[in-house]
């Protein structure tokens, strides 16, 4: 027995469900990377009070100071380095997650459509592949914020490891 279209619509259906929802899928990497964003400038925020502190009196005092302040500053600076080179990335994985959902929900939309209207037709291969693309963008776009989110969760971790080092060294 050939499968037809009808046999194959809930598959279609499934995966035009699917990837409409993509287009929500950017709201998964998006919280970690404001967290991200937000933890770096209370960081430098932090660093700056810390920079000015009137407690110190003596030279001594200040020179260990000025040090410490000075390694901290460096080290936050080469993370806001790295995480820099990443919000390059970032904005492009961004950008290819839209574009991944859009024509994922397109082509499968497109898909459900054409299977209401040939659903006694026999389905060929192309068909199977076109909706099986169709699933695997979704899983692209997944993927895709999946690792952004996680990249952005670990910058976000170093920087609050750093700012926790610079409450108790400063």
């Amino acid at each position: 027995m050939d499968m037809t279209w009808g046999n194959f619509q809930a598959i279609v259906q499934l995966s035009a469900g699917l990837n409409v929802a993509i287009l929500s899928f950017v709201d998964i990497s998006l919280p970690a990377i404001q967290e991200r964003r937000k933890v770096f400038a209370k960081a430098r925020q932090e660093l700056e009070i810390h920079r000015k502190n009137p407690h110190k009196r003596t030279e001594a005092e200040k020179a260990d100071h000025a040090e410490n302040v000075g390694d901290i500053d460096r080290r936050l600076f080469d993370l806001w380095r790295e995480t820099a080179a990443f919000e390059l990335v970032e904005d492009s994985l961004m950008r290819l997650t839209g574009v991944s959902g859009f024509i994922g929900a397109v082509l499968s939309l497109t898909l459900l459509w054409y299977s209401a209207l040939h659903y006694d037709e026999k389905i060929y291969l192309t068909g199977q592949l076109l909706t099986a693309a169709s699933f695997l963008s979704l899983a692209a776009a997944f993927i895709i914020n999946w690792i952004t989110a996680t990249r952005a969760a670990k910058y976000t971790q170093r920087c609050n490891c750093l700012r926790q080092e610079m409450g108790k060294r400063l």
